[in-house]
């Protein structure tokens, strides 16, 4: 049987590893966005996004604020949600039409970023975290962590995608940022 202190510095460990994969992972993903905004709003219109050029900048402002937050392990809940709700829009503008495997462009990879944001909103950020050094890491833990996680991601990625999304009848599902 495990220590006390061993099982804590295991989570603490598992915690950070998590945080900081996820959390480098949609920083980079954002600048990427950011470095080319004319060619991701270009992509954001082929694919049928209305106001394409907002679409690009908001893409890559929300992708670097969610990894910046994750990795930091600041307001949790609320980081992983921005994670769903962009992952959700992803997912039913692009992936969903083509499988499962991201070899095909399918919704494989936006599902386990999505289900690894919200399993960190349950797990919470940490000891080595800001929400710790801020005190909040208390205040929404678990189960209710990874519901507002899942439920203000799927419910802001419908929202986006009925007020600037129409799958245009000549596009290709496959196309690809």
């Amino acid at each position: 049987m495990a220590s006390k202190g061993k099982g804590t510095a295991g989570l603490t460990i598992a915690q950070l590893l998590l945080r900081t994969a996820l959390g480098g992972t949609l920083v980079a993903h954002g600048i990427k966005h950011g470095r080319t905004l004319e060619g991701t709003g270009n992509w954001f219109r082929a694919i049928g996004f209305q106001s394409p050029k907002l679409q690009a900048r908001t893409s890559s402002l929300i992708e670097i604020g969610s990894g910046v937050a994750i990795a930091a392990g600041a307001v949790m809940p609320v980081g992983a949600a921005a994670v769903v709700g962009t992952m959700g829009v992803a997912a039913r503008s692009v992936h969903l039409p083509n499988g499962f495997f991201i070899t095909s462009e399918g919704w494989e990879y936006v599902m386990n970023l999505s289900v690894a944001t919200v399993a960190l909103a349950a797990l919470g950020a940490g000891p080595c975290s800001v929400d710790r050094l801020l005190g909040v890491d208390r205040k929404l833990t678990g189960v209710k962590a990874a519901g507002v996680a899942a439920g203000l991601g799927l419910a802001g990625a419908a929202a986006h995608l009925a007020v600037f999304y129409r799958r245009p009848a000549h596009s290709s599902p496959k196309t690809s940022q």
